[in-house]
């Protein structure tokens, strides 16, 4: 593996990268994105597009993109991680080099409203027909006032704080241990 991400960091400047046993995790800039799946899957045997992902980092207003790559022959996962701006959010479509990547992408579209042009279907409703609100995975998206004004609430629910709520049913008889004095008290 060491000897293929120096081949891949002899054409790309990689970002940072993650290893843990079989699976990496390596950064790349959004430019280098298309050439780098295009070269992983024709010259490095990674034929396998397992998923794709997005992550809203609302804060930083950016979207991280994570195309999770696997290759049979050396069973190793590879994902790929690009940051793109969450104002503009659109990519280049992939479903040219993986004929399914257009379901991942028109999920990612109605989701988290991040744009593949070209992509097959992309604008189609996937499982939100009739959704006139935000996006719901983004995180702007208000889900406790969305559920209040959509959804009957029915009478007697309560919300419980969950540490007193799991300490009174789980945890009835539990004794918490003396505090140590410590020499200073």
């Amino acid at each position: 593996m060491e000897q293929l991400l120096n081949r891949i960091k002899d054409k790309i400047e990689i970002e940072s990268l993650k290893k843990r046993d079989d699976l990496y995790f390596i950064n790349v800039k959004e430019e280098h994105i298309i050439f780098l799946l295009s070269y992983l899957k024709e010259h490095e045997g990674f034929t396998h597009l397992a998923f794709l992902q997005a992550v809203d980092f609302q804060e930083y207003n950016l979207f991280q993109l994570t195309y999770m790559l696997y290759n049979y022959n050396i069973k190793v996962n590879l994902g790929i991680k690009v940051m793109i701006d969450r104002e503009k959010a659109e990519m280049v479509s992939i479903h040219k080099l993986w004929n399914h990547a257009w379901q991942y992408q028109r999920e990612l579209h109605e989701l988290f409203g991040i744009n593949f042009p070209n992509s097959p279907n992309v604008n189609e409703s996937f499982v939100l027909e009739g959704w006139e609100d935000i996006p719901p995975m983004r995180r702007d998206f208000d889900t406790l006032k969305y559920s209040s004004e959509t959804f009957y609430q029915r009478p007697g629910r309560s919300t419980n704080d969950p540490k007193e709520y799991m300490r009174e049913k789980l945890y009835k008889n539990f004794v918490e241990p003396p505090k140590i004095r410590k020499e200073n008290d």
